[in-house]
């Protein structure tokens, strides 16, 4: 199961630990789901999921002001019985001295932030989501052309990491190359990075490993980048009836999600780069609203239809 060090959260949402004599370094979050604990205030625990990350707001905060000390040693006492990774006060707000205590007596990690509880719970669930995502790893090259994320799959040697080279140089973005890792952030998207060994690095046969970002600048790599379509790169087969409108789409599937996929038939001569680009540029007019092949089967439809009519006149 995919999982995230308290550690690292504190570091990247700059959290306060209220809560420094507890050792934070083993704990790890496993749900990108957050809880505010407002019916666990108030006495009701029932479906009271503790593994998420806890959250008090202005509004728990308020109510835990207003029970009585007797109370608060009650409830503050069963909260913490449970296994709660931590507690983030929001708004720069302090737990007072009876919650403090409770949770060092049962040794949970308490934090607090700057940002308002809105603001702090759309950053973590969305930070959380891109990190506990389902993975999957598949051979292929991730490129960003024209803010397309086209990830580029066929057999070894048949010619990815070249196309994505001449991609590079006329002015796209790599992603990685090799190994691209997939995480499902969405019903609708995914998300494709590099491993961090092979991050920003080509292998070309004869040449061996190049080094994109040293000789092409920063400018030529991202780090992460949606999956928008997918193009198959195979051998040229004149047995097989290749696609010549694009009347309709074929798609591929990966973690569930359904991505737009065109298979390109390879021979001598054939510029994969333009044919990348070409296809990453049709794909955003087709999101844009337009579509080539509809236009011309409409243009070829008006065109019989007017024949059909000339035909009857006379």
């Amino acid at each position: 199961m995919a999982s995230v060090s308290l550690t690292r959260i504190i570091e990247k949402m700059k959290l306060e630990n209220l809560t420094p004599e507890i050792d934070v370094t083993s704990i790890r979050i496993t749900q990108p789901d957050i809880n505010r604990p407002a019916l666990q205030m108030a006495g009701y625990f029932e479906h009271f999921d503790a593994a998420r990350l806890q959250i008090i707001g202005f509004v728990e905060y308020t109510y835990m002001e207003s029970l009585s000390e007797e109370r608060k040693r009650e409830i503050y006492g069963e909260l913490m019985t449970y296994d709660i990774p931590c507690i983030v006060f929001c708004r720069e707000m302090k737990p007072d001295p009876i919650f403090l205590e409770t949770a060092l007596e049962h040794h949970v990690p308490l934090l607090s932030t700057k940002k308002t509880t809105s603001s702090f719970m759309a950053e973590i669930i969305r930070w959380l989501n891109v990190k506990l995502a389902p993975c999957i790893s598949v051979h292929g090259v991730l490129v960003d052309v024209y803010g397309e994320g086209v990830l580029i799959t066929g057999e070894s040697g048949i010619g990815k990491s070249e196309a994505a080279l001449e991609l590079v140089k006329r002015g796209h973005r790599l992603v990685t190359d090799d190994v691209v890792e997939l995480r499902k952030v969405s019903d609708d998207t995914l998300i494709g990075s590099a491993p961090d060994i092979t991050k920003h690095f080509i292998e070309l046969r004869g040449i061996g490993i190049v080094d994109v970002k040293a000789l092409f600048g920063a400018s030529s790599v991202k780090d992460t980048q949606q999956v928008d379509m997918v193009i198959r790169l195979e051998d040229w087969d004149k047995d097989k009836e290749y696609d010549r409108l694009g009347l309709e789409e074929n798609y591929t599937e990966y973690l569930g999600n359904k991505i737009v996929c065109h298979n390109i038939p390879i021979r001598p001569g054939r510029n994969l780069a333009i044919i990348c680009e070409s296809a990453a540029a049709n794909h955003r007019q087709k999101k844009m609203g337009y579509n080539a092949a509809q236009e011309l089967y409409t243009r070829v439809q008006n065109s019989l239809a007017r024949k059909r009519e000339e035909d009857g006149e006379d």
